[in-house]
């Protein structure tokens, strides 16, 4: 049978060595690598509807995966005004107001990605925008999307005036008189007013998510571990596979909230495996706190402003419990702790699962992971590898959110010695932990190659500070590993993803040079040749 894909006049880099393979040549048939050899024996194996592409030495490898990423409702958030660039009130200010004036009357405004360190070290809250936001129902999502900002219209139409009791740690911010600040913490606090604001249509969340994915595959990635399945996330994934527009190989964790009964773990563990040919359940997703940021992250002492000292879980042995049922039936999770008390407790229930149960090695096995992990002791660093759990790191929240000096809110609120030892990729890396790289899209841009380079020079895209942490910083192919390699071990996927071999899935992403030759400062800038998935092609350069 003739091949479905030739790729001629290619380098072939395997990302589990760093060295070419001996060939030129690679053929793909029923979306698997089908032969690796040289450029006149692989046009042999082309037929008449073989797609045949001539690489002119570009550089092959294994298809980038980014390790956390919500595509569907990160869609949906994107769809306001985008407010990342705002570094100070002025410019916060204005961009409002541009916004503003081009709302058709009545209509809420929307906006994603603001940074609390543009309100300096003044508490964010919606007084500081009054003017601007006057009479207008606004509801703004901070970079970390486990907090928003609600104009006084927008808390009004939702009936909030004060103080709430949650089942869950979430919080609605409130003055010395017991007033909102407009701050809402956590997702049971922001879905109040959620609930009164316009909702996309179907049509329109489908549209936006099949135009974040497919910029997606253009960026090099190939796939995805996305960390949600809340609300018609799923009906999007099929709907977009049935109309051919599913370009990324998706693996979905839904969430387990801390009021989840055993009816609904249940729920969760029989909706594993279900999916379509590039998509399926498969894990669950948890937390175990918040952020350090808004204060609702979980430390074993409290931050500087007496704040992050309660888990997210208002009963932790509770999710001791889950974790156990899981692991039980097979299920594995990934569980977001950014704190230092949050990480500790995830692998002690994960060692204590382990325990009841038995820890299997190899494919198969219920393989574990902590997601973030952005503040952790030496000790902590240590029990990673033991305990088979993998890391899933973010290095561009270090690069973007952060501050070599520590003047930013993240690092004001831990204090120097927490500050000191921020996103430990290199230290988890050289104890024996699994490192898996990603974006936590639409926290932080998704182009893998800025990933990448984020983790190799751990400073902003761009390049306008110095490095934070630079001795955390990973190799380039260590780097590479961690969007390839060790994205498909920790989906227990590597005997047949993450590198190129023969069986292998055909999912290649294509780069100009090589990326573990160009420059840390330059790799973000390196062209995507092509991008493969299962043997098709879901992004062709212009010029090739």
């Amino acid at each position: 049978m003739p091949a479905d894909l030739v790729l001629l006049s290619a380098r072939l880099l395997d990302p589990g060595t760093g060295g070419f393979l001996p060939h030129t040549a690679l053929a793909a048939e029923r979306g698997r690598i089908s032969f690796l050899g040289d450029d006149r024996d692989a046009r042999a194996l082309a037929g008449p509807g073989t797609t045949v592409v001539d690489l002119r030495g570009a550089v092959v490898t294994a298809g980038f995966t980014d390790g956390h990423l919500h595509p569907v409702s990160g869609a949906e958030r994107t769809m306001g005004v985008d407010l990342s660039a705002c570094r100070d009130l002025d410019a916060l200010r204005t961009a409002l107001a541009a916004a503003v004036r081009a709302l058709r009357p009545g209509a809420w405004l929307r906006g994603w990605g603001l940074d609390p360190n543009a309100f300096g070290p003044a508490p964010v809250g919606n007084a500081a925008l009054g003017p601007v936001l006057d009479g207008v129902p606004a509801l703004i999502d901070l970079f970390d999307a486990h907090s928003a900002l609600a104009s006084e219209q927008a808390l009004e139409l939702a009936g909030v005036d004060g103080p709430r009791t949650f089942e869950q740690g979430s919080e609605i911010v409130c003055d010395a008189d017991g007033r909102p600040t407009g701050l809402l913490l956590e997702d049971a606090a922001c879905a109040l007013v959620e609930a009164v604001a316009p909702r996309p249509t179907e049509a329109g969340t489908r549209a936006r998510t099949a135009e974040v994915l497919a910029a997606m595959a253009a960026s090099g990635l190939t796939g995805g571990h996305a960390m949600d399945a809340n609300g018609d996330s799923l009906a999007v994934y099929a709907a977009l596979e049935a109309e051919d527009a599913l370009p990324l190989r998706l693996r979905i964790a839904p969430w387990c909230r801390p009021e989840a009964d055993d009816a609904e773990v249940a729920d969760l563990v029989r909706l594993q495996g279900t999916g379509g040919a590039q998509w399926r359940v498969a894990g669950v997703k948890l937390f175990m706190d918040g952020t350090i940021d808004n204060g609702t992250a979980w430390l074993e002492a409290p931050d500087c402003h007496g704040e992050s000292g309660h888990a997210y879980w208002p009963d932790p042995q509770r999710y001791t419990q889950v974790i156990s049922a899981l692991h039980r039936a097979g299920v594995p999770t990934a569980t977001h702790a950014i704190g230092d008390a949050a990480v500790r407790h995830v692998l002690d229930s994960v060692e204590k699962a382990q325990a009841e149960t038995g820890r299997a090695d190899g494919p198969g096995a219920v393989r574990h992971r902590v997601e973030h992990i952005e503040t952790v002791p030496d000790d902590t660093v240590r029990r990673f590898a033991p305990l088979g759990v993998a890391a899933s790191m973010q290095p561009t929240h270090c690069c973007e959110y952060t501050r070599a000096d520590h003047t930013d809110n993240w690092s004001r609120r831990l204090g120097e010695e927490r500050a000191g030892r921020a996103f430990r990729c290199r230290d988890l890396w050289d104890a024996g932990a699994r490192v898996v790289l990603g974006s936590d899209w639409p926290i932080a841009p998704y182009p893998p190659l800025q990933v990448m380079a984020g983790a190799r020079h751990r400073r902003p895209a761009d390049l306008s500070l110095p490095p934070h942490g630079p001795g955390q910083a990973l190799t380039p192919l260590r780097a590479l590993r961690g969007m390839t390699v060790n994205a498909a071990w920790a989906a227990g996927e590597e005997n047949h993803a993450g590198r190129l071999a023969v069986g292998h899935r055909a999912d290649l992403t294509v780069l100009a040079d090589d990326p573990l030759r160009v420059p840390d400062t330059e790799l973000a800038g390196l062209p995507v040749v092509l991008t493969v998935l299962a043997g098709r092609v879901t992004h062709r350069a212009a010029w090739l």
